[in-house]
């Protein structure tokens, strides 16, 4: 199983539970988020950790094609 799907099957899981409990997924969203960076953190510079978020903001759109996919 790769990293991705077992990324994809917690996130499920976790946006079903807080669904179930009237959370709504915005929260579990920015909680997840909040761990991910705090994981990051144990190993990896800030400024690494803003470069990768960085990166995410400025490349989330989906109706935009990534600048190394561009020809």
């Amino acid at each position: 199983m790769s990293a991705s799907e077992i990324a994809a099957r917690h996130f499920s899981a976790a946006i079903a539970e807080a669904e179930r409990a009237g959370t709504g997924y915005d929260s579990v969203c920015r909680a997840l988020l909040g761990l991910v960076v705090s994981k990051y953190l144990e190993t990896r510079e800030v400024s690494d950790v803003q470069a990768e978020l960085r990166f995410v903001a400025e490349n989330c759109d989906p109706g935009t094609d990534f600048m190394f996919m561009r020809p």
